[in-house]
């Protein structure tokens, strides 16, 4: 089976050198077109993901989902787009006109912008640089920015303090995500995603390190603000959070930047720990590396879809306690487990596999005793409460 994706590019270079341009200038503008038709195909492709996530909780709740326009209902979410092209863009009278508008496209375009460094297959990716883990916290920071713009810009207290809460938890919920890439960045040896991808074509790092792909999964779910982390607004309430102003296009773009940022961090959870494109014949055949890569990406996205689905919200306070008490020091053991362990693998020549399963097995053994103790400790609490041996005001600030 031939590589349709090298003879596009190879195509391509020979038409671009046939108009008398530069082979270095056409190289460098290959890079930057397939970085743009990346986020492109990305984008299209929600229209089938935002569909395929509605008929699932719908499953989940006993409802039937989109079911009138089209078959199945598949053309629903192109209805819904058209509807709110035809909407009129609405300025809040005090606010700041400027930011108001360009804020729902930078939370769009940090998202896309992550598909650019996404190897899809062995040779079908937008570019590849060498510091792709740090370009995708670097750029998914950009999201974070247009949040606050559109907090601050709204001119309403309830969008401000939407933004507030919205912004807090995901620079939050970046400390155990940022601490969780450092594993696959370490077992690689780089932080470009093609290396990464091919340093995983014996074993998946997810296999390796199996408590750093939970970490960085459940931080990447609170950084797009999903259930059971959408501490940002309910199902139910009427206060929408930072775009309660937003109307028509600007405010779809918001959910089109959710559901695309949940299928973005499937891709990279994909990536990152479970092989990317890798499988068998992949290198041979890209076109299944493709396939494989798809697959992975999907099997991760149900995984959100269902956390969505099932798991009830949280309070603020339960989600910086499970932040900073837990995550986070779990993160720091991971990653201090790994470099210890790897080295020592390396240097004396025993079992990577083995010694990274070992190390993770006792992290995940000391993590349940903590938690043990812990609990009782909370129960004790609670009972000496309610034999009035210790008031209440006297467990203020501690044990949780």
């Amino acid at each position: 089976m031939g590589d349709p994706f090298t003879l596009i590019n190879d195509w391509l270079i020979d038409v671009l050198v046939g108009f008398g341009l530069e082979l270095s200038f056409v190289q460098i503008f290959l890079k930057f077109l397939g970085a743009a038709v990346m986020g492109t195909l990305a984008m299209l492709f929600m229209l089938f993901t935002i569909w395929l996530e509605r008929k699932i909780i719908a499953r989940i709740q006993d409802r039937l989902g989109p079911n009138r326009v089209g078959p199945f209902g598949v053309f629903q979410t192109v209805a819904d787009l058209l509807k709110l092209l035809t909407k009129e863009i609405l300025v809040p009278s005090g606010a700041d006109r400027f930011v108001f508008i360009i804020a729902p496209f930078l939370v769009v375009m940090s998202v896309i912008g992550l598909w650019a460094v996404v190897p899809f297959a062995p040779t079908l990716f937008g570019t590849d640089i060498n510091v792709g883990v740090l370009y995708t916290v670097s750029i998914g920071s950009i999201g974070t920015l247009g949040i606050m713009m559109a907090g601050l810009s709204s001119n309403n207290k309830y969008a401000l303090l939407g933004a507030f809460r919205m912004v807090a938890m995901m620079l939050s919920y970046a400390v155990p995500m940022i601490l969780a890439l450092l594993v696959p960045t370490l077992l690689a040896g780089s932080m470009g995603f093609v290396d990464i991808v091919k340093a995983q074509r014996s074993m998946w790092f997810g296999v390796y390190a199996p408590i750093a792909m939970l970490i960085y999964f459940i931080s990447s779910i609170a950084e797009v603000g999903r259930a059971p982390f959408d501490l940002l607004e309910a199902d139910s309430e009427i206060v929408a959070g930072f775009h309660i102003e937003y109307s028509g296009l600007a405010f779809g773009m918001f959910f089109v930047a959710e559901f695309l940022h949940a299928f973005t961090i499937s891709a990279l959870t994909a990536t990152l720990f479970l092989g990317g494109w890798q499988g068998p014949g992949a290198e041979a055949a890209p076109i299944l590396g493709l396939l494989y890569f798809l697959i992975k990406t999907s099997a991760v996205y149900f995984v959100v879809i269902w956390f969505r689905g099932t798991f009830p919200r949280v309070r603020i306070d339960q989600l910086n306690n499970f932040n900073w008490k837990f995550l986070i020091p779990l993160a720091l053991a991971v990653v201090i487990i790994a470099a210890v362990v790897d080295k020592v693998a390396i240097e004396q020549g025993f079992s990577r596999i083995l010694l990274h399963l070992a190390g993770n097995a006792v992290l995940f053994l000391f993590t349940l005793l903590a938690l043990r103790i812990n609990s009782r400790a909370l129960q004790a609490k609670e009972e000496a409460i309610r034999t009035g041996i210790v008031s209440p005001s006297q467990t203020v600030g501690g044990g949780d």
